[in-house]
């Protein structure tokens, strides 16, 4: 190892930190002179038993069954403010009864905001509506001896259009 300033030799076991203006390096014990020396930091008494279990932790594999079987209707904004409003309820009023504030009421019915799983839920008990559409599962097999040949994106997903 050698000085950063001056190139000299530095010993490995111990080297002497400095800290020069403003940056922290190895330095020879003259130019440490020019600056600060900074105190090594502690070595650890022990290894943290952490580490050890999530190195050794089983990584968890995923399968078709962990993919989502439902998903938000595509004008689920429109939904709940028209609920909302044929039961005569102030948006105040449906914020009170499934328990979320009136601004999150309000960017779900503009459209700025999806409501997660559990605000979905939440929204279709209150209203006695339903928001969420089950996802049919698409047979790939059917695609592979497509006219092009090619297997696409286009191909395989179902394109919806407003």
């Amino acid at each position: 190892m050698e000085c950063e300033i001056c190139g000299k030799p530095v010993p490995e076991h111990n080297p002497i930190r400095a800290k020069i203006e403003g940056s922290v390096m190895v330095v020879c014990k003259e130019c440490s002179k020019l600056g600060t020396i900074q105190k090594a930091p502690p070595k650890p008494r022990y290894v943290q038993q952490k580490n050890k279990q999530q190195k050794n932790a089983p990584r968890r594999n995923y399968s078709r069954r962990d993919e989502p079987s439902e998903e938000l209707i595509e004008d689920f904004d429109i939904q709940v403010r028209k609920a909302r409003e044929s039961k005569d309820w102030s948006r105040e009023q449906l914020g009170k009864k499934i328990n979320e504030r009136v601004s999150v009421i309000t960017r779900i019915e503009t459209g700025k905001m999806t409501p997660d799983v559990k605000l979905t839920k939440k929204l279709e008990k209150a209203l006695n509506i339903t928001l969420l559409e089950k996802v049919n599962n698409v047979d790939l097999n059917q695609f592979i001896n497509s006219s092009s040949g090619e297997r696409t994106l286009g191909n395989i997903m179902k394109i919806k259009r407003k």
